[in-house]
């Protein structure tokens, strides 16, 4: 899921705490502390559960309460990029040719309902994710023995040692990978009480680490935080780098009209609207706000249409080449108020590797010899999006463009809140072509290949290879550079790569995305950090 940053696999945690003084503020800076924030979503996240959730939603959600063995820095831009210890009271020994991970756990945390933490709970949190088929699985099938137990669900993952005693954890790989230091600072690995069952949690979310805690959960409208009780007991002073925040409350309400979000935030009966304002407000509330109450976030990630290349029309190329030559990015920037910048590519701008192509310019005609050349015998065609704005207006055109190239077209407009959960079910009739987008991970280009490219993340739920391709060339490439550690020689190949699978044209991307920050009048602005992951950090909102 989801920035302008090299890839830096380590950091030592002092520098962790000067980032996080330098850019996250404290509760003892000027402005108020206490009191309860109040929030509007346009939309539930796909899960609120940290082994499941896999969109922006949720990351700005859980970003403050599941903390993993590694985490990312409290801080905006580059900074926010760096990978600094979380759980663990240090980053990986790598050793054993870059196999083998040592971590230790901290000595003395808690879980917010009292539990201690213990190094099993990290190999139980593995264990969960495949259990249950999470998106995020494909980042840890190289630990020696889960691909195994991806399949059996049996057994354990005898690639993960841990002694709960020393709090020692070793994670022994098939093969170096060059970005796993990242993947543990995701949520997806954060430890849990051993006693959390294996099932979706987003009605009941489990005990936290963080400096907050899921203390009620309505899917559809709505949930709640309060301070975490075992943070300022034990969990703080163990995890400095980590700020406390200054509300007490978080109460979040969903809200599907993007119009009546703004409206509440300018009267102040919302503090903030976590989605930027909608197209046809954008222009005015910037011109309105900008500075004082609006921002604009640089974000790394790509929007764009997948087509299903395991079933006609699109699994022949020259469909899927007439549909990017179809798409018009230029239209795509006018729905969109100018919050996109249009890209016909997979790897977006301030991402390393990242070098402009051109491979279709926008060329309705060439498009439609391309489809009279393929004379596709089935032109039946079902279009997904979701029901928020302007994604609904950037399906309705793409259905508009298929329609203009001879296709019958049905487009199926999803609630936002299981839009993902859908799509990513391949036992759902009709998945021939929609809308989605991806904002980084962690700021590797691999993060923009192997979950949504290689043949490996192609699974029956939770799935993000939406186009369903399998070029066995082009995944094993995507697994030796993942393998590899980020250089010039690498972002080269990675740019290579772009091309390789743009050449295939599994995608129509259209755009790049700028999020914008929009906040009532009793919040000060200058102090939320914006992290290039996680979004809006929930610890740095303060009263003025």
């Amino acid at each position: 899921m989801k920035r302008p940053a090299a890839f830096i696999a380590a950091a030592a945690i002092s520098v962790g705490v000067v980032l996080c003084l330098a850019a996250c503020g404290s509760s003892s800076s000027a402005g108020k502390d206490g009191g309860t924030l109040r929030v509007t979503y346009a939309s539930f996240p796909d899960y609120l559960d940290p082994a499941l959730s896999y969109d922006t939603e949720s990351y700005t959600a859980m970003y403050d309460t599941y903390i993993p063995l590694l985490t990312y820095a409290h801080a905006s831009g580059e900074a926010g990029s760096k990978v600094i210890p979380g759980l663990a009271r240090s980053l990986p020994k790598i050793s054993n040719g870059g196999k083998t991970y040592t971590l230790f756990l901290r000595k003395g945390l808690k879980y917010s309902d009292g539990t201690p933490v213990r190094a099993s709970d990290f190999a139980h949190a593995v264990e969960r994710v495949f259990k249950l088929n999470s998106g995020g699985s494909p980042f840890y099938t190289d630990i020696v023995g889960a691909e195994r137990f991806a399949e059996t669900k049996l057994g354990g993952i005898p690639g993960i040692k841990t002694d709960d005693r020393s709090g020692e954890i070793v994670i022994h790989l098939v093969k170096p990978r060059g970005t796993f230091s990242n993947e543990l600072g995701l949520m997806f690995v954060a430890p849990l009480p051993p006693s959390t069952p294996d099932e979706d949690l987003s009605a009941s979310p489990p005990p936290a680490t963080g400096p907050y805690v899921i203390t009620k959960s309505q899917p559809g409208r709505g949930w709640e935080y309060e301070r975490n009780p075992q943070w300022s007991q034990n969990n703080a002073k163990l995890m400095p780098a980590i700020p406390s925040g200054h509300v007490d409350k978080i109460d979040v309400t969903v809200i599907r009209n993007p119009s009546t979000q703004v409206n509440d935030v300018e009267q102040g009966k919302f503090d903030w609207m976590q989605d930027s304002p909608p197209a046809d407000r954008y222009a005015e509330v910037k011109s309105k706000y900008d500075g004082s109450q609006f921002r604009i976030d640089p974000q790394i990630n790509t929007y764009y249409f997948w087509m299903n290349t395991k079933k006609a029309p699109f699994d022949d190329l020259k469909v899927r080449q007439a549909v990017n030559y179809a798409i018009d990015p230029a239209a795509l920037e006018r729905i969109y108020a100018g919050q996109i910048k249009g890209t016909q590519q997979i790897l977006p701008p301030g991402m390393p590797g990242y070098k402009k192509l051109a491979l279709y310019p926008h060329d309705m005609a060439k498009a439609k010899r391309l489809i009279a050349e393929a004379d596709p015998a089935d032109r039946n065609i079902t279009v997904w999006t979701d029901d928020e704005s302007p994604n609904n207006e950037a399906g309705e055109y793409y259905e508009g463009v298929l329609r203009e190239l001879g296709f019958d077209t049905k487009l199926k407009v999803l609630n936002s809140d299981n839009y993902f959960t859908v799509v990513s079910n391949l036992s759902t009739p009709d998945l021939d072509t929609g809308w989605t987008n991806w904002f980084e991970d962690y700021p590797n280009p691999n993060d923009f290949f192997q979950p949504l490219l290689a043949a490996e993340s192609i699974q029956p739920t939770n799935n993000t290879n939406w186009s369903r391709i399998d070029d066995p060339a082009l995944s094993a490439k995507t697994s030796q550079l993942g393998s590899e550690q980020l250089g010039p020689e690498q972002e080269a190949e990675y740019a290579q790569l772009d091309r390789g699978f743009m050449e295939q044209a599994p995608w129509a991307p259209y755009g790049t995305f700028t999020v914008a920050t929009f906040v009532s009048s009793e919040i000060d602005l200058e102090k939320i950090v914006f992290n290039p992951t996680f979004g809006q950090d929930l610890t740095s909102f303060q009263f003025k």
